[in-house]
């Protein structure tokens, strides 16, 4: 049997490895379109966008590896069909050339997704829009001492990207439409606390406010990041079932039973929540990526495992577990320290019905395991 894994990211990385692991010994062959090994891409609005990483320590695997564990991996390489009836799929150089036709008996699709454009920004700068290693590369060469830096997005890439600029002394301006930067992920109580965070560190948040063309050209680098739209064309094309992502079932199979998704592409099922779900962060690029494994080659199992996301901005470090799900929630629960930019300490606790929906906590790493275990709980 032949696995051919669309995409090569850490969610196409992972897989493999997982089919290796599980003791699937036959053809594994990713297709990934960067000319670069699969990699992470947190650090590039972390640690390596500060300097005190580089790039290679977000590579999952190095090269050695897929040539021991005989896993093919075809870089710079673009699938442009996929033929379900067939179990085919063409693939061409990504720079342009001639398509070639590969079989398969199973598929996964780990195509992810792209940043959002930004015409104002498109048209009148030359905006910066965090995806790729190059993306990083630019950015950090354009983060210097005095550099005004124009932000478009109080997003978690906004804000870490703010974060980095501002440690390296650069002028740092965020625009964001909302009222609070976050605001729609934490709610106005947390959002609050983030937006008191980077006050303190120097940044100046425009909030509620839209940036004009006057903001975008002064600036000496802008960056964008307005969200994500995933990255469905292959499987429309190849007659999937999609809406805001690629659907799939509780087992993380698309409505073509030889085809799985994952990570950031993938609108999952989640048997948990009781309703449909899709995340854009790295554990659920992992954590999916096993479980679809295992079903590709013929397990069963379901992927149950609740959303987490972290981040890291100047001094503070987050860990965030659940979902609150569109319903919203009744209340918040702050317990500890609020001060964050004078090294506070605290747990959230998002409440609906009396349960907890989500829970986080910032700066306080031995809560790790209380707070991701108190999802679900009565309080």
């Amino acid at each position: 049997m032949s696995i051919a894994i669309v995409g090569g990211g850490l969610a196409a990385a992972t897989a493999a490895a997982e089919l290796r692991e599980r003791g699937y010994d036959d053809d594994v062959v990713i297709y990934s379109s960067e000319d670069h090994l699969p990699y992470e891409r947190p650090p590039l609005s972390k640690d390596v966008l500060l300097g005190k990483k580089d790039i290679d320590s977000a590579i999952v695997h190095d090269e050695a590896w897929y040539t021991a564990n005989r896993v093919r991996l075809e870089r710079g390489v673009t699938v442009t069909s996929i033929d379900p009836a067939a179990h085919t799929l063409r693939a061409e150089p990504t720079g342009g050339g001639e398509s070639t036709e590969h079989g398969y008996d199973r598929l996964l699709l780990a195509t992810g997704a792209t940043a959002r454009r930004f015409d104002l920004a498109d048209r009148v700068a030359d905006p910066i829009y965090l995806r790729t290693v190059e993306d990083n590369r630019r950015l950090r060469s354009a983060l210097r001492p005095g550099a005004k830096a124009v932000i478009v997005g109080g997003g978690w890439i906004g804000l870490e990207v703010a974060s980095a600029a501002r440690q390296k002394d650069a002028e740092v301006t965020v625009y964001e439409r909302a009222d609070l930067p976050l605001v729609a992920v934490l709610g106005p109580e947390v959002a609050r606390l983030f937006a008191d965070l980077h006050r303190a560190h120097g940044v100046d948040l425009r909030l509620g406010t839209a940036v004009d063309e006057a903001a975008l050209a002064a600036a000496d680098v802008v960056v964008v990041g307005i969200g994500a739209i995933p990255s469905t064309q292959l499987a429309e094309q190849a007659g999937l079932a999609v809406d805001r992502g690629v659907l799939v079932d509780e087992q993380l199979r698309t409505s073509d039973p030889d085809i799985f998704a994952v990570g950031d592409v993938a609108n999952h099922q989640h048997p948990v929540l009781g309703r449909r779900v899709r995340v854009e962060h790295w554990d659920t690029a992992i954590e999916q990526a096993k479980v679809a494994a295992h079903n590709l080659i013929g397990g069963g199992e379901p992927y149950t495992h609740l959303p987490y996301f972290f981040t890291d901005q100047y001094d503070l470090g987050m860990e965030y577990f659940g979902s609150v799900g569109p319903e919203g929630y009744d209340r918040v629960d702050i317990e500890g320290d609020t001060d964050v930019a004078n090294g506070g300490a605290f747990r959230a606790y998002w409440v609906k019905g009396g349960t907890v929906l989500a829970a986080m906590h910032a700066n306080d790493w031995d809560a790790s395991d209380v707070v991701r275990d108190s999802v679900g709980a009565k309080r």
